[in-house]
């Protein structure tokens, strides 16, 4: 239930923060919350579950798509990869660059 509540509050926050983001970013929002990348990245990807867990905010986009193109692909295999497989495994190339789109706008 706790989960829960933080999901529903992280999408309350999410939206205030889409006003002038482009319309990619605000898809990139949205995917973050329902794909569950919050669940280990933190509101906004900037709180991560532990010391392992990478803060996303802010990262460079290009950077952002091929860790998660390599991740998805396999060529990379190291580190947190094994939790990340299944999750990018189901994320479509739109996903992949709206998502990144949104986290490279955050501060």
């Amino acid at each position: 239930m706790k989960h829960a509540m933080n999901i529903l509050g992280a999408a309350a926050l999410a939206s205030t923060i889409l006003v002038g983001m482009t319309a990619q970013a605000q898809d990139g929002a949205q995917l973050f919350v329902s794909k569950a990348c919050i669940a280990c990245h933190g509101v906004e990807g900037k709180q991560p579950i532990n010391d392992n867990t990478p803060k996303l905010a802010g990262q460079n986009k290009g950077y952002l798509m091929t860790q998660l193109q390599d991740i998805k692909s396999g060529a990379r295999n190291n580190g947190q990869t094994a939790q990340m497989k299944p999750i990018v495994a189901n994320l479509s190339d739109h996903d992949i660059e709206a998502i990144t789109e949104y986290l490279s706008l955050l501060q």
